[in-house]
């Protein structure tokens, strides 16, 4: 029960926050609209159709299955991941920014977010 209460006052102060920090995968600075895309939904593949170019694509860690949106995609944010991960490795392939490891971005950012990607520095900065 105390585990519990410590975790949620942690979470909750993090969860008030108007940016985020992760690892850089791959430099670059961009801003965009957010779009979330989980993997434990089931219509994943509807969600990876209905991501549009230049949007900003978070997720736990990218998959096969969302490649077509890791292509429209302005940066990868992602809460999982290393250097060698999967969206690490994507988004220098495609030469866009990703920040990898935020641990929290699906929690915190909602779609449709107005954010700015500073994958230089390991930023996420929640705009509107």
């Amino acid at each position: 029960a105390e585990f519990k209460i410590l975790y949620k006052n942690i979470v909750l102060t993090k969860l008030k926050t108007n940016h985020l920090e992760g690892r850089v995968a791959m430099a670059g600075k961009v801003k965009g609209r957010v779009r979330v895309i989980l993997h434990n939904r089931r219509n994943i593949i509807k969600e990876v159709t209905n991501f549009k170019e230049g949007e900003i694509l978070v997720t736990e860690m990218t998959r096969p299955d969302t490649i077509l949106a890791c292509k429209k995609a302005a940066a990868i944010i992602t809460d999982e991941g290393g250097i060698t991960s999967h969206a690490a490795i994507i988004s220098r392939e495609l030469k866009i920014p990703c920040i990898i490891a935020t641990k929290i971005a699906t929690q915190i950012l909602k779609t449709g977010d107005l954010v700015e990607v500073d994958a230089n520095n390991g930023f996420i900065k929640i705009l509107k």
